[in-house]
């Protein structure tokens, strides 16, 4: 079994946690687990429990004993991702476990044998956080044995299409109908400058597999922002607005990253429109109201609504 410490780092979204499954999925311990752990989305006072496991009683709320994420990685692999968000007393802990082997659980003293591999990822730079004293040195050249960084995919776009195609896949393996990207389509993608790396192309590809299931996706498929600073050709240019010349594509629109009110989301598109057709005819409502397509009274009842004037 391969135990040596791998840190991953990278820029949000550039894959770090693909990577590590890859690593798993080639290691002699592929039959065993591969168990992920998000060190910044769990509080510091929550995340020993969830590392250790805990014992009945031994905390407000621990109505039962419970396994932690070391005990349900037995054999295998344990994923801890931002682990330059945990905190010092649990780098403490985490390290005592790298150096023996071994672990309690919370409220218990009976110790318990480790045979998992740890790979950490981070999006931080450790030395730096080292020299301000938010990193324990120690703990970092345990972890760094072996190190790998990804770039983001600003400087991967040859990449593109692999990458894609991979993606692609997994969403058909979800039970998604796939499409194909044109090579029009890629050559505009590669202009892009993807500030939320492979997660944002991820997220882009599934929804055009929503949209356009089993399809081929052309320059015009591709939402707004992808097209609208790349050095589109003409012919390609004038496809673009004869697609959205009665407005706005569901392409364009993506959800937010928390959960939305959809009567209010579109409540707020109707009224950023309504401010720009205002915008455009100097404030005359009849013009406005025709550059919206809808009567003069319907525009100023939904003027009032808004408390336009």
């Amino acid at each position: 079994r391969v135990n040596a410490g791998v840190l991953i780092t990278g820029e949000s979204g550039t894959g770090k946690e693909w990577a590590a499954r890859y690593i798993h999925d080639l290691s002699p311990r592929r039959d065993k687990p591969f168990v992920p752990v998000n060190c910044g989305a769990i509080p510091p006072d929550l995340l020993e429990s969830e590392l250790f496991g805990h014992e009945k009683g031994s905390f407000t709320g621990a109505i039962a004993a419970r396994a932690g994420r070391f005990e349900v990685a037995e054999g295998g692999t344990l994923f801890l991702d931002e682990i330059g968000d945990m905190s010092l007393p649990m780098q403490v802990k985490l390290l005592r476990i790298l150096q023996e082997r071994t672990y309690e659980r919370v409220g218990s003293n009976k110790s318990r044998e480790c045979d998992v591999r740890i790979i950490a990822a981070t999006h931080r730079d450790l030395e730096d956080a080292i020299e301000e004293g938010l990193f324990r040195e120690d703990l970092y050249y345990r972890l760094n044995v072996f190190p790998i960084e990804m770039p983001p995919l600003r400087e991967r776009v040859d990449d593109l299409e692999l990458l894609a195609g991979n993606i692609i896949r997994r969403c058909e393996g979800s039970g998604l109908n796939p499409v194909t990207v044109t090579p029009a389509a890629f050559r505009i993608l590669r202009h892009h400058s993807w500030p939320g790396n492979i997660r944002e192309l991820a997220n882009l590809l599934e929804r055009l597999c929503v949209l356009y299931p089993g399809s081929d996706v052309d320059i015009k498929d591709l939402p707004a922002r992808y097209t609208a600073d790349a050095p589109v050709r003409e012919s390609d240019r004038q496809r673009i607005h004869e697609a959205r010349e009665s407005g706005p594509l569901p392409q364009d629109f993506g959800l937010p990253g928390e959960d939305v009110s959809l009567k209010e989301y579109l409540a707020n598109i109707e009224l950023s429109l309504i401010r720009r057709a205002l915008h455009e005819t100097e404030g005359v409502i009849a013009q406005a109201a025709r550059r919206l397509n809808v009567r003069r009274t319907t525009l100023v009842e939904k003027m009032k609504k808004y408390g336009l004037s």
